[in-house]
């Protein structure tokens, strides 16, 4: 169905080919799921299929790509439209029209398709991708998991031969992500659709791949297999190959059943020896806001759009960073936060998470000021978020968005550094050393809309993450970042929170939430339902427990390397 022949793509400026001697086939018919690190040209080998690269993008394309048997050099993607569906990292750039239902229709009415049929689609698509409720809504009221769901549905109507997938579940909750998975599994196993996707949450999706395509580095030769052959030695695995690395188990396990089925001897092993509690640093502060250099309202102020001219107020010097008490929000007839009570200390991270539209997002522009409570209180560093000027918020909030282009306005990643170094009275150099640690080899010279998802997160959590704020906030954190990038973001949060930092994540990524928080507040549909240690929350969850806990359970192991720390321990 996909054909490769010796395919490079050398975009203008690069110094080298971010795709070189690709020489492969996909058959009709099969899931075929691309990994790799990130920035390693997933998404460029994605946009040769569809025909986006380089008709869109721009660059050299060498070698043939053929789909269905059409030339992509000689067929543009409307040509393509009938056969290849397309949703790419980021959904707002996907959408056309104003409502759920509408866009569901949008492609099926390009296509010419009957009045009837089109109908009939859609309410089947409503069906499978639980948006019946949401089918009059505008697309600008929906979470970001929410729209992720609608841009995948709108390529789903057409009924396309192939459908070319980039981060499909990087912003949905686990529930969504298996139905969206289930709905994909069915399209390929009764209608023999091919399915090319790429995907950084491997835990989600390795078991349902009949190959994977490894892309090992920019310009390497792809390895194309069975997944738990290519698993063996690829760079980037989920943690339940981890697990059976570790514990030497051959052949490696790609799901959480396969592996409950050879631990009972590590099971064994690990009896008797308690998980390490992950505790909250104690006594430590933030150093005061007047031993630093004055900073200029600037990522912050750009977020809000506003400007102030109001003296800086000092921080509270005790107490918690965070105290919400009966917050409420409500945008016209939505409801989207309940009675919600929040305190976070000095060095705490505390991991939000729900299903889509429960309302983290809207708790976290609550706490910087961009949304105005309509109940009850929060105060952030002693102050009144939505009442006080951004030159004074921005010195104890740092907000990262979902959007990460939302931060980035200079037209070099060296531009978006120096400002932020100038921005929050750093040292120069500060936030260039940031990007360095958390994803090696970004170049100065390149536009920030020329990087790949997660190159642009990186970047825009530097420039937050060089103004040190008291109080971090990140917003789905980890879309767009392979297991080593989300390994170093982890470090970077775990240094902040020992020297007092106060950190709270709206995340999907249960791992990520495992691995790094302290406590665990899950929200369903504006409200608290749970609020505790992340070892006794999501270990008593089923749709937010981690691999390692399912896998070693009733045992209260979280992480790999928890695990073989204790191994080590045993030994």
């Amino acid at each position: 169905m996909i054909r490769f022949e010796q395919v490079s793509v050398r975009y203008e400026g690069a110094a080298r080919p971010t795709l070189s001697g690709v020489d492969l086939d996909v058959p009709e018919g099969e899931l075929v799921l691309v990994v790799g690190p990130s920035g390693v040209g997933k998404s460029t080998l994605l946009g040769a299929v569809s025909g986006l690269v380089p008709h869109f993008t721009g660059g050299v394309l060498s070698g043939r790509v053929t789909v269905g048997g059409r030339d992509t050099r000689t067929h543009k993607p409307r040509e393509l439209a009938d056969l290849v569906g397309t949703v790419g990292q980021d959904p707002l750039a996907h959408f056309v029209t104003d409502t759920v239902e509408d866009e569901l229709a949008y492609g099926m009415e390009s296509l010419g398709l009957a009045p009837d049929v089109m109908r009939r689609r859609v309410e089947e698509t409503l069906d499978l991708l639980g948006l019946a409720e949401f089918r009059d809504r505008p697309i600008t009221t929906l979470s970001g998991g929410q729209r992720q769901r609608v841009a995948i549905g709108s390529v789903l109507t057409p009924h396309p031969r192939v459908l070319v997938l980039d981060e499909p579940t990087s912003a949905l909750d686990p529930a969504a992500a298996e139905d969206v998975l289930a709905v994909l599994q069915r399209l390929v196993h009764d209608l023999g659709t091919t399915v090319l996707m790429a995907e950084h949450r491997l835990e989600r999706v390795v078991q349902y791949a009949d190959q994977v395509l490894l892309l090992p580095s920019p310009g390497a030769a792809p390895v194309l297999g069975p997944p738990a052959d290519v698993m063996a030695h690829s760079p980037v695995r989920p943690p339940v190959v981890d697990l059976g690395r570790l514990a030497g188990w051959d052949p490696l396990p790609l799901s959480v059943r396969d592996a409950r089925r050879r631990a009972a001897g590590l099971r064994e092993r690990l009896a008797g020896v308690e998980p390490p509690a992950r505790a909250i640093p104690v006594g430590v502060r933030v150093p005061p806001l007047a031993a630093r250099e004055p900073a200029r309202p600037g990522l912050f102020a750009r977020l809000l759009g506003r400007r102030a001219e109001e003296p800086l107020a000092p921080p509270a010097a005790d107490g918690p960073v965070v105290r919400a008490e009966g917050l409420g929000v409500r945008r016209g007839r939505i409801e989207a936060l309940r009675g919600v009570n929040l305190t976070v200390a000095p060095g705490e991270a505390v991991a939000l998470m729900g299903r889509n539209g429960a309302g983290k997002s809207t708790l976290l522009t609550t706490l910087v000021g961009m949304t105005v409570p309509t109940s009850g209180s929060v105060l952030v560093g002693g102050l009144r978020p939505s009442s006080t000027a951004p030159r004074a918020m921005v010195r104890r909030v740092g907000l990262v968005p979902q959007e990460p282009r939302d931060l980035l306005y200079a037209d070099t990643v060296a531009a978006e550094c120096a400002a932020a170094d100038v921005d929050a009275g750093a040292a120069g150099g500060s936030c260039r050393a940031l990007v360095h640690e958390l994803l090696p080899g970004v170049p100065d010279d390149v536009h920030p809309r020329d990087l790949s998802e997660g190159q642009r997160l990186a970047l825009a959590l530097a420039l937050v993450l060089t103004a040190r704020p008291p109080l971090l906030l990140l917003d789905e954190p980890t879309r767009g970042l392979d297991y080593a990038a989300k390994a170093r973001l982890v470090g970077v949060l775990r240094r902040l929170a020992a020297e007092g930092h106060a950190i709270v994540l709206a995340t999907h990524d249960v791992e990520l939430a495992s691995d790094m928080a302290h406590r665990v507040v899950i929200l369903a549909d504006g409200e608290v339902v749970a609020d505790g240690p992340a070892e006794e929350v999501v270990v008593s969850s089923p749709a937010f427990a981690p691999q390692t806990a399912k896998i070693l359970a009733p045992q209260r192991w979280l992480t790999v390397a928890q695990v073989r720390d204790a191994l080590g321990g045993c030994a």
